[in-house]
């Protein structure tokens, strides 16, 4: 995720980063360019009386209308599921925390606060990891069996949580936890599973694809028409108005298709890595 100063809006202007809209979109404007060129010289020079088509601006202008409607739902539904994502995150830094204030808390061995130590922040680092589809072992505390084992694992996270349980139903047996602490801990393993499925079901579940496809079909043949319209009264500066209006529509689907799915490596997804690591340092600092 990129971090900056949102007062100092001036000097964005001129600042390209990698999901630079335009260093994506450049064959497909310049392509575009050439195309609008061709259907305007043709337009001009084979056809004789073509004044009457500068009418049609008016349906263009409410053809807009209604494809500016439907890119700011995709758009407001693309930043709900990024802030739904940033919300779970947040959930998942807050009950690690108070998981680990509860075992510190506890009458028990060092041994087993060391366990949790070790797999309060895995969780979130193999959380991590398995929402961008692998399982990495950077960051993890787990020794090499371990890792084998949870690479083996059909659901990661799970994993992670059923070492968890076994170690509490361990201190539960052996009446090191009463049965009140077992369920308040129950409840924060519980909210980490919780956690997951919300994430999961973010990551796995995109925009219709009907939708999508409608959407972009709908932007191509509303600016490589334009011409039809806008010839008549800005000549050749009808390949630069298609030119603008297209990276302008394009543009926000792409960052709204970027956004959609926060939990990768691009500049707008969530600091996933970052919160890993402030969750380890945290868990590390509770249960010295």
């Amino acid at each position: 995720m990129i971090r900056y100063n949102p007062k100092t809006w001036f000097s964005q202007i001129f600042n390209v980063a990698k999901s630079d809209t335009l260093s994506i979109l450049w064959k497909e404007l310049l392509f575009l360019a050439v195309l609008t060129a061709g259907i305007t010289y043709i337009e001009m020079n084979f056809f004789d009386d073509i004044g009457y088509l500068s009418q049609m601006t008016a349906v263009y202008s409410l053809i807009g209308f209604v494809l500016s409607l439907l890119l700011v739902f995709r758009t407001n539904t693309a930043y709900d599921r990024w802030w739904e994502g940033r919300k779970k995150w947040g959930e998942l830094v807050n009950n690690s925390r108070n998981l680990a204030i509860k075992i510190k808390g506890l009458d028990i061995s060092q041994n087993h606060r060391n366990f949790f130590k070790k797999y309060i922040p895995d969780y979130a680092y193999v959380l991590k990891e398995h929402l961008r589809e692998g399982v990495l072992s950077d960051g993890l505390e787990m020794d090499n069996n371990e890792f084998s084992e949870l690479k083996n694992a059909s659901h990661p996270p799970s994993f992670i949580a059923v070492k968890m349980y076994e170690q509490v139903a361990t201190l539960k047996k052996e009446k090191a936890i009463s049965e009140e602490e077992f369920l308040a801990l129950d409840n924060n393993i519980n909210a980490l599973t919780d956690i997951t499925g919300a994430c999961e079901r973010i990551r796995n579940t995109p925009i219709p694809y009907s939708y999508s496809l409608f959407l972009k079909k709908f932007v191509f043949i509303y600016v490589t028409s334009l011409p039809i319209a806008f010839v008549p009264t800005f000549g050749y500066g009808t390949v630069l108005i298609a030119v603008f209006i297209f990276y302008v529509l394009v543009s926000i689907e792409i960052l709204a298709e970027e956004i959609e799915d926060p939990f990768g490596t691009d500049d707008n997804d969530l600091p996933t890595d970052d919160l890993c690591l402030k969750i380890k340092e945290n868990v590390s600092d509770i249960l010295k």
